[in-house]
């Protein structure tokens, strides 16, 4: 007898297959069987008219606060997500020693905006060593399966103190250490390295990273570190200002250490090309034999912006700055009388630095974001277009938009990767024979981003919705997220439906998937706020032969565990 079946569903196998019907056997938590089955099982799913696929792998994520506290790792369970990988972009909080940890929260808080109080309420420090926090971890209960690396900015300060925070250079002893280090952590089941050499990511204290300044040959070496051993991978992020310099670090620090290395790449306004120029040198890369890839999103990266946000239009107005630490209500009462509104529209906003004016006033790339959530928005339903056609200004028209739902209506700003006004560069990306679909950052930018629904993205928006563009075919969108996602991380046990492999399986409804508008609420320990995005569609995620998700709702089950890598 099997432990599960699932019967008469359309299976979407992961590696690209022409999709096929087909019933699966589970058993041992495993694909034990595909075919037209009659045998009995203790417990069985019809999933007529339903697509069947192998969980999402999602190896872009920050939950490594979170996953000390929250079983589910929301939201990204709420998008067929069944493993996730944290340790990105360099900041994480392992190693760490005790008089370290609220500096780490406070890179994490700066970096990637999940509330510091949040943090230090939620994470029990019951480690130092990188290989002691796997093992907490491994304790912790889990509904779906999580991976991590290790980060720069925590070896770095781990070894060099306050010099390392400082962006000194490194000694060779240091080297050595952070080396050693590093290697331990990938040989106690770290899946790889990230490290951080972008402007855009500061501690909460508005210093940059500490890795962003590191000489070459300390990241080359750490990266030999995994070479040694013939295990992990490398993940980095850069703004390429130089782009030559930057792309050779990157480029050594595979060719060097025969690992794979995966980038960011994203289209900027300011620079329209250069991703193009960066796609053409990994392709170089690859043709020389070194394994690099880019990693790209499957939307515009974009911040979401209004009362409930970190950000709004006017948040930097002199009147809306007098009132914006009062409760939602009563900002909602005092901005709908319009001798207020009249006054904060004919205010000049007080300038913070060029990215953070350039967000709030550009209502040329300010959109409703609506229910469903559009990612794909025309440029003639931006502020600034409507306000053109009507009497009202653009400012106005967003300051409306922001009243409605009593307040917790947003407004979407698709800030990289939208210079055209559609996705089509998104499309290049995406198409691309060295890229691999991520920088959903799950768990992080609690305020301003929710993409860690790009899973759903992917499937609703490419494969069938979208209008502007052309489509691409589900069975490669589901291989996206699947199996390539896990290959490029040595996870070779799931990410394909195939016996003998971990039975982590999504039954969609695939007519019915829709993305919903996020939206803000505060579940975070000591109340801290998060945007929280949810979809329908997903009728069952099963984990390890396990239903752990029906139509998105937690069943209990806790069949996860923290994944080490094995591979070389």
């Amino acid at each position: 007898m099997y432990d599960l079946i699932i019967k008469n569903g359309l299976i979407y196998d992961g590696i690209g297959s022409e999709p096929f019907a087909a019933d699966i056997a589970i058993s041992d938590e495993k694909i034990v069987k595909i075919g037209s089955l009659d045998k009995e099982a203790k417990n069985t799913i019809d999933a007529t008219g339903k697509i069947v696929t192998p969980g999402f792998v999602d190896i872009h994520t920050h939950y490594d606060g979170q996953v000390t506290w929250d079983p589910y790792l929301r939201p990204s369970t709420y998008h067929g997500v069944t493993t996730v990988v944290m340790g990105n972009c360099g900041v994480g909080f392992s190693p760490c020693k005790p008089d370290q940890r609220g500096w780490l929260i406070g890179l994490m808080e700066g970096v990637e905006d999940i509330p510091g109080t949040a943090l230090h309420e939620g994470i029990d420090w019951e480690w130092e060593s990188f290989p002691e926090y796997l093992n907490a971890l491994e304790k912790k209960p889990l509904a779906i399966d999580v991976g991590t690396q290790i980060p720069h900015g925590a070896v770095r300060a781990y070894v060099m103190g306050e010099r390392g925070i400082n962006h000194e250079e490194a000694t060779q002893e240091e080297i050595d250490e952070m080396k050693q280090i590093v290697q331990e952590a990938v040989e106690a089941g770290a899946y790889g390295f990230s490290t951080s050499r972008t402007e855009k990511h500061n501690d909460v204290n508005g210093n940059l990273t500490p890795s962003i300044t590191a000489h070459k040959t300390e990241l080359v070496e750490i990266a030999k570190a995994l070479g040694e051993i013939n295990k992990g991978v490398l993940q980095g992020i850069s703004d390429f200002y130089d782009f030559d310099s930057e792309f050779d670090i990157f480029k050594s620090m595979s060719s060097e250490s025969g690992r794979p290395i995966s980038i960011t790449v994203e289209q900027q306004d300011a620079r329209p090309d250069w991703w193009l120029k960066l796609l053409d040198g990994i392709e170089d890369a690859q043709s020389q034999g070194i394994n690099m890839f880019g990693q790209v999103p499957p939307r515009a990266t974009g911040i979401l912006m209004g009362l409930t946000a970190t950000l709004n239009p006017f948040r930097f107005h002199p009147s809306y700055m007098e009132i914006a630490d009062l409760d939602l209500g009563e900002r909602v009462k005092i901005m709908k009388d319009p001798v207020f509104k009249e006054k904060l529209l004919n205010e000049n906003p007080v300038s913070i630095n060029s990215l953070v004016d350039e967000i709030v006033n550009a209502y040329g790339k300010m959109f409703k974001l609506g229910e469903p959530a559009n990612y794909e928005p025309d440029p003639d339903d931006s502020f600034e277009s409507i306000g053109k056609r009507s009497t009202m200004s653009s400012q106005a028209i967003a300051y409306e938009v922001m009243l409605e739902k009593e307040g917790r209506a947003l407004i979407y700003h698709p800030l990289f990767n939208y210079l055209p006004g559609d996705l089509s560069l998104v499309e290049k990306m995406l198409k691309h024979p060295f890229t691999i679909a991520g920088l959903g950052d799950a768990g992080a930018h609690c305020g301003a981003i929710s993409d860690a629904s790009f899973p759903t993205t992917l499937v609703q928006h490419w494969s069938r919705d979208r209008s502007r563009g052309d489509k691409i075919p589900l069975k490669t969108v589901i291989k996206m997220q699947t199996s390539e996602t896990a290959s490029l991380l040595g996870i070779d046990d799931r990410g394909v439906i195939k016996e003998g492999y971990k039975a982590d399986i999504n039954i969609i409804d695939y007519e019915g998937l829709t993305l919903h508008e996020p939206e803000i609420i505060n579940d975070l320990p000591a109340g801290g706020r998060r945007l929280v995005q949810k979809a329908s569609g997903y009728d069952y995620t099963i984990v390890s032969g396990e239903v752990a998700f029906i139509k998105g709702e937690a069943t209990g089950a806790l069949n996860g565990r923290l994944i080490r890598n094995t591979s070389t």
